[in-house]
């Protein structure tokens, strides 16, 4: 499997996989109505944003998008978020996109790597960042309005460097 910058032509293949992700409303925080047009701004931002998609025989499995948490005095704090297709489950794809995201903020000089919104009922995500050496730092209890759990809580997950 190959990390790499994602392309605008890969945006063909991200939107399907994204849509289904969005809509279903389990696991971000995004309207679950959300046009394509938005959902592309929200996922190729500008600079100093990356967006990089993982690829398999020609065929992107997953996708990820990393920066600054916030502006100023906090820009030494990276965030991210990571879609991966549903049909390349199970298949480490988002174990190798959060590996690649986590070392190439740490390369690029970041401090720390925050992510704000980790839905507790995610319980495979919880688990993969974990593993990858971030910590639940706080849980925002009924942050996340889950189609069908109800009010479920948000994680805010930390790794320093």
């Amino acid at each position: 499997m190959e990390i790499r910058e994602a392309a605008a032509a890969d945006w063909d293949a991200i939107w399907p996989f994204m849509r289904r992700i969005v809509v279903a409303g389990e696991t971000f925080s995004w309207e679950r109505d959300l046009d394509e047009q938005r959902a592309r701004e929200r996922w190729f931002p500008a600079t100093p944003w990356r967006t990089v998609v993982a690829v398999e025989e020609g065929r992107v499995l997953g996708t990820a998008i990393s920066g600054p948490n916030r502006e100023g005095p906090g820009a030494h704090v990276a965030t991210a978020s990571f879609m991966v297709d549903a049909d390349a489950g199970g298949r480490g794809v988002g174990r190798a996109l959060g590996r690649h995201v986590l070392g190439r903020a740490e390369a690029d000089g970041f401090r720390a790597m925050q992510f704000n919104a980790v839905v507790e009922t995610n319980t495979r995500a919880v688990e993969l960042w974990k593993s990858l050496g971030m910590e639940i730092v706080a849980t925002l209890p009924e942050a996340f309005h889950h189609p069908a759990r109800g009010y479920v809580g948000l994680h805010v997950m930390y790794r320093r460097f």
